[in-house]
Parts: C-alpha cells; structure tokens; sequence
C-alpha cells in the first residue's frame, strides 16, 4: 500500500519510515526540508521525497494526486488544519489516516491512570487544547461519518540526538551537568511530580502497529508512552546512578527553586510539565494492536544522557 507520511523526517518520522519500508509499504515522505533523518538506514533509498510545507498553494492538489491508501500526519497542531486535512482525504482512495496528538490532551486529572478515550479533558495550555479539538472533530467525524482514523498520544518523545526533557520537566542541560559532576541537585516541591519519557521508536511502533492492525485501530486513540511514569525524583536517582554516583537530592518549595534555577521562561516550562503530572496507560494498545515498548522510561533517559556526553553537551 502506498503511505504517505506528513513530517516524516523528525523524531517519529525517523523510526516509522525505515519500518514501514522493510514491511513492504511504498512510502512519500512529506517534508519541509528543514531536518534530515536522526539515523541513516538503507530503507530511505526507496523512499519518495516530497518538499512541501502544508501551507503551501499547492499541498491540496499534490495530496489528492499521490492519493495514498495510508495517510500518517505528524505535524497537524490545529483545528483548522485537520478539518482542511479531512476534506483532501475525502476526495482520495485513503483507506487510514493517522493523526499524531498528545497526551497533553487530558491535562489535569481527576485520577489516574488516564485513559485514552476518557470524555472529561482539561488541558492546561495552548498547545494540548489545539490538539483535542482536532481530536474531538476527528472521533465525531469517525462517528457520524466512518471517517477512517486512529488517534495516537505520544508522551515525552526522547531518544539520542536531541534535547529531551530533563529532571527539572524543561530543557535545562544544567541538571545533567551538575549530576554529572555528582554535586547536590535541588527539585521543586517534594520532586512527586512525574513525566512520561518515551523512546521515539516506540511511539513509532504504536503508529506502525495501528497500521498493521487496521480494523482494530480505527476510530480508536491509543497512548504512545512506555507505560511507566517517572517522578523527578526517581528520574534525578536514574542519573546519578547511571553516572556512578549516589543520589545527592533536596528539594526547594516553589518559588525558591524558580530562583533557584534563574530563568522565569525555563520555570514556566516546568510549570506546565509538572501542572499535568500523571500516568498514561497503555493497556488498549497492548490489547488491540499488540503495542509492547522495547524501552522503560529510565532505560530511555540513560540513552539521552549518553547522547549528550558523545555530542559534548555535558562532560564526565
């Protein structure tokens, strides 16, 4: 089957393409142009390329024409680019489209875990609002309209080769280096709050899995984590033992840690991660279309760390 796949070249795109190939899926790779794949692999030899942003004049015509069985759209961030991306799809043979949104769907939690198709959503912010009224049109467009789509919700989407989210829940590389060095580092309340690192070739697999598991994932949404949450404190202990040292952890209320860390916009960053602390299960996905993580979140975070000594973002 012919699949094309929307911002095929970033963090999923780069483990979801060389899949797809090797399964036998004649696969158009959407781009902008603006990054490359993380890794090399021959697979992207058979690949088509197609340099095109969505807002392009010509985006519309081009879709209809490659007409793809498979449409697996990683870069849709709103509701009028979904409803744009619906009405293309109608006039094609699509038989399967897949729609990348979040776990910041949900928000605030009422209780835990969240489950993937839970009716009552309470995002926090800009981002994971946009993405659950693009999610909500879809599933009442499956519902009226049998309009073939699968929801994905990937968590915190980490791996080699870029920066992931750290124990403070932002980009800071300044946690890891301090860890690294085996120095005392400091958490914000009492360090409970947790994150949902998964490794981007398993968020992969979940795209790949509905793919392959076709009328068991449509109209369905699945979470794409590891299935485990990490406390930042859990998270903080994960590194300093993978760095040899003792964990050397205390904490700060609020506020002193904002002043602490020294940078209002890296401590909203952190707000809005921590605000939406919570655990995702994974337990349809494993029942419906055989979703088994190859990677724990801490397994996935030693990785990151690893990557970043090898690129000298922080020295041991």
């Amino acid at each position: 089957m012919k699949t094309v796949v929307i911002g095929g070249s970033g963090h999923i795109g780069s483990y979801l393409i060389p899949m797809l190939v090797n399964a036998g899926y004649e696969v158009v790779n959407v781009t902008r142009g603006s990054s490359t794949p993380y890794f090399e692999d021959r697979a992207w030899k058979k690949v088509t390329s197609v340099t095109m942003d969505r807002n392009d004049p010509m985006f519309e015509e081009i879709l209809q024409k490659l007409n793809a069985d498979i449409v697996v759209d990683l870069v849709c961030f709103n509701l009028e680019q979904t409803r744009r991306m619906t009405e293309i799809l109608k006039k094609t043979d699509c038989i399967h489209y897949l729609f990348c949104s979040s776990a910041w769907e949900h928000g605030l939690a009422r209780y835990l875990p969240y489950r993937p198709e839970e009716a009552r959503k309470m995002p926090i912010d800009e981002y994971g609002r946009h993405k659950l009224e693009s999610a909500q049109y879809l599933r009442e467009l499956y519902r009226k309209e049998g309009f073939p789509v699968t929801i994905i919700m990937p968590g915190h989407i980490s791996g080699p080769g870029w920066n992931i989210i750290g124990p403070w829940a932002n980009t800071m590389l300044r946690p890891f280096q301090i860890i690294a060095d085996g120095e005392e580092l400091k958490l914000p309340n009492l360090g409970m709050e947790t994150l949902n690192h998964v490794y981007a070739g398993d968020v992969a697999q979940c795209f790949f899995k509905s793919i392959i598991c076709r009328k068991q994932a449509l109209g369905r949404s699945f979470h794409a984590t590891s299935g485990q949450a990490l406390t930042l404190y859990g998270y903080a202990c994960t590194l300093y033992e993978h760095f040899g040292y003792e964990p050397a952890v205390t904490f700060l209320p609020w506020l002193q840690w904002c002043d602490y860390v020294g940078d209002p916009d890296e401590c909203m960053t952190s707000y809005c991660h921590i605000a939406r602390s919570g655990y995702y299960g994974i337990e349809e996905a494993q029942r419906l279309i055989d979703y088994h993580p190859k990677y724990t979140s801490e397994e996935t975070v030693r990785m990151a760390a690893d990557s970043y000594i090898a690129r000298g973002l922080i020295k041991v």
